[in-house]
């Protein structure tokens, strides 16, 4: 695992969903780069989200894709507009909704803490 991977799980062990936001033009970016997505500047720091936002998307998984997540069937995964303007992809309540507003929480899987989105 790379170490910005690294430290977006390490985020995640501490109960904090972490975005990346871009030290030249301010622009947010989630999934973790070294580098800026609008501007290509390595000048990326790490921010720590509210873990408040909107369902933009959400999908439910009958089959699972890998033996790990096997046990885990059926569940959702959700794009999320966070209040900071950036989309993220988590697991999320079945019960969530396209406009639901919702806010994060973690769970343990694989000695993995995975963030999950929650009805607010």
């Amino acid at each position: 695992m790379d170490n910005l991977a690294q430290q977006f799980w390490t985020g995640c062990a501490d109960g904090q969903l972490r975005f990346q936001i871009c030290a030249d033009c301010r622009r947010t970016q989630f999934f973790p780069r070294g580098h800026c997505l609008q501007c290509s500047s390595d000048r990326v720091m790490w921010q720590i989200a509210s873990g408040i936002g909107t369902i933009y998307s959400v999908t439910h998984v009958q089959r699972a894709p890998t033996d790990e997540f096997r046990a885990l069937a059926p569940y959702a995964i959700a794009l999320v507009d966070l209040t900071e303007g950036v989309r993220v992809m988590a697991h999320a309540n079945l019960n969530l909704k396209i406009g639901d507003p919702a806010r994060v929480t973690f769970f343990l899987h694989n000695h993995y803490s995975l963030p999950r989105f929650e009805p607010l």
